[in-house]
């Protein structure tokens, strides 16, 4: 697809690690949204802009002219790195974004204690504004005449309206990766903050979401909040003397690049040595971050709840749980971790056996073994509180396709897997448990058939389709 293209968001496609001796050490930057974005980047002529994470990022921007990493010599493609001061991005990343917005959409405070928004909020706000002007500015000074901006994601909520002011001649398209919150959850937040982030989104020329749930929320948003005027059957929201249009858009993997990546001799090797750990018993396997929607805690306790309720199964089932660290520098994480690593251990020493370990949890992030746990998996559990989309989800299904899947009906890919899936209410411990009976006991046919089409579902949209979809509706 022709014609220059700028995509912004907060993670870029590497990051860099500084060592001891000053060297810098680059490699893929983490994250769902790096992932999916990083296969299809090189395809166009696009330039990415990012935000520096770490000092290894910042000591790469030192040496790249105007923070354009390709200039530098460093193999990234099209890469512009922002130094935004640490302070600045911490209170605008850790205490807004994480701490905040990611709260109100995944609907997860507990609203006796938190959130309060007092003084010391306000000046974090400016921070987030500050870090959004950053992007904005950075996108304005790059941008050639009518190019196409992709802004991602909730913490750049403002970036759209800001590139308005000042380059009126760019196609700005935002991109939601969360859930978004319904109007009487997003109401938590103070009532000129909630108008600042949806005007600054419907700066846009185009909002995109992962589900019509989730684009449902948003235009129910602007409506109650703004009073703006919304034609759901045709997706638009007009406010301002402006229109913009929402776009539904469920990203799913690419099966082809995904399943030879999940051949290759280190995939194949931790393969082998989970058989060798596992022996030939049945394998119930989750993926997650320690992320406090994924729900892990939750989960976990299902299991238990079903080895107390099915002593037949004790011996011949292992749960594998990788629970990789996430965000440890919010206090409420590293709680949530230890609670995680509590109760697995609760687990082991109720059900353990000199021959039998029914929990293996893994905290080391490790991309070949998940794919290898994703071949060997008889169950994919798949409960959080609340998801965008979840890819685990539709990965897990593709890699083991006799698999079956129990999927919570509150992750975004239930609009698309819920028919073929085990819904389960991700509160409901219990039900969650005899879901995992359930699909134990599961006559292999009806296994293979929901396979098929939960692979199917899984690739329908894959990174590339996905991004040329938006770029087509943008114009």
């Amino acid at each position: 697809m022709s014609g220059p293209i700028l995509l912004a968001s907060n993670r870029g496609p590497v990051s860099f690690t500084l060592s001891d001796d000053g060297s810098l050490t680059m490699r893929r930057g983490g994250g769902g949204l790096v992932s999916g974005l990083s296969e299809v980047s090189r395809d166009f002529d696009l330039l990415w802009i990012c935000a520096a994470l770490s000092d290894g990022d910042r000591g790469a921007v030192r040496l790249a002219p105007g923070g354009r990493l390709d200039h530098a010599g460093f193999d990234t493609g099209a890469v512009r790195m922002l130094d935004i001061p640490p302070a600045t991005f911490h209170r605008a990343y850790n205490t807004v974004a994480n701490s905040t917005l990611w709260f109100v959409h995944h609907l997860l405070y507990d609203t006796p204690n938190r959130p309060q928004f007092d003084a010391r909020f306000r000046r974090d706000w400016e921070s987030y504004q500050a870090y959004n002007e950053a992007f904005a500015t950075a996108l304005g000074e790059e941008a050639p005449h009518e190019a196409r901006v992709m802004v991602q994601d909730y913490h750049l909520s403002l970036v759209p309206a800001m590139l308005r002011g000042e380059r009126p001649d760019l196609r700005v398209a935002h991109f939601s990766h969360t859930p978004w919150a319904p109007p009487e959850y997003f109401s938590l937040l103070p009532d000129d903050l909630r108008v600042e982030l949806l005007e600054g989104i419907l700066g846009a020329d185009r909002a995109g979401f992962l589900t019509a749930r989730w684009a449902g929320a948003f235009m129910d948003c602007c409506e109650t909040v703004l009073g703006a005027r919304v034609d759901r059957a045709h997706r638009t929201v007009t406010h301002g003397g402006r229109t913009t249009r929402i776009g539904v858009h469920p990203l799913g993997v690419d099966g082809e690049a995904l399943w030879a990546r999940a051949s290759e001799p280190d995939v194949e090797s931790h393969m082998a040595a989970l058989r060798d750990q596992v022996g030939d018993r049945r394998l119930i396997v989750r993926i997650d971050r320690t992320e406090l929607s994924k729900n892990i805690v939750r989960g976990l306790s299902a299991y238990r709840e079903f080895l107390a309720a099915h002593p037949e199964w004790h011996g011949r089932v292992v749960h594998l749980a990788f629970a990789y660290p996430s965000r440890h520098d919010l206090p409420e994480y590293r709680e949530y971790t230890a609670a995680v690593q509590r109760c697995a251990q609760e687990i082991e020493d109720e059900y353990a056996t000199e021959d039998w370990s029914p929990l293996i949890l893994n905290v080391n992030d490790d991309y070949p073994r998940s794919l290898a746990a994703y071949r060997l998996a008889d169950v994919m559990l798949v409960n959080p509180i609340r998801d965008g989309m979840n890819l685990v989800a539709k990965e897990g299904p593709l890699l083991s396709p006799g698999s079956a899947l129990i999927l919570s009906r509150e992750a975004g890919a239930a609009a698309e897997l819920g028919e073929n899936a085990l819904l389960v209410n991700p509160f409901d411990i219990s039900a969650t448990a005899a879901a995992i009976h359930r699909s134990l006991i599961m006559p292999e046919a009806d296994r293979v058939r929901r396979g098929a089409r939960l692979s199917a579902a899984a690739t329908a949209l894959p990174p590339r389709r996905w991004f040329t979809d938006q770029l087509s509706a943008l114009g």
